[in-house]
């Protein structure tokens, strides 16, 4: 029951890549800018968190999903994986969105020549 958290994460993780390889939105578009702005994402949201844990801000919860193994004090190690999966799914919403959108204006277009 330890790693029931960290496995969900894990498995969030995959559900988005698969979504990224089906519709290529974010690491299979262009893997090397995907792989910067992943690591330049999380580095920036564990340094956020690791000023709130020094504010004594954030603190960590008791839970019986989550492994216990911590990183540094109040940095569990299912925080770094949470952080990839939340810069992961912002990046492959973002860019399904704007695919989604950009695709809009050509279909108002085409309805408008249909009419002519």
């Amino acid at each position: 029951m330890g790693v029931l958290y960290l496995a969900s994460l894990l498995l969030g993780i995959a559900c988005m890549l698969l979504l990224d390889h089906r519709f290529r939105l974010f690491f299979w578009r262009d893997g090397k800018a995907a792989a910067i702005v992943t690591a330049v994402g999380v580095l920036f949201l564990l340094g956020w968190d690791l000023a709130g844990i020094g504010l004594g801000i954030f603190l960590r919860g008791e839970g019986t999903i989550a492994t216990g193994l911590l990183l540094a004090p109040e940095l569990p190690i299912e925080e770094p994986v949470f952080l990839l999966f939340l810069v992961l799914c912002t990046m492959v919403l973002y860019t399904g969105a704007r695919r989604l959108l950009d695709a809009v204006p050509a279909k108002r277009h085409e309805k408008v020549r249909e009419h002519v």
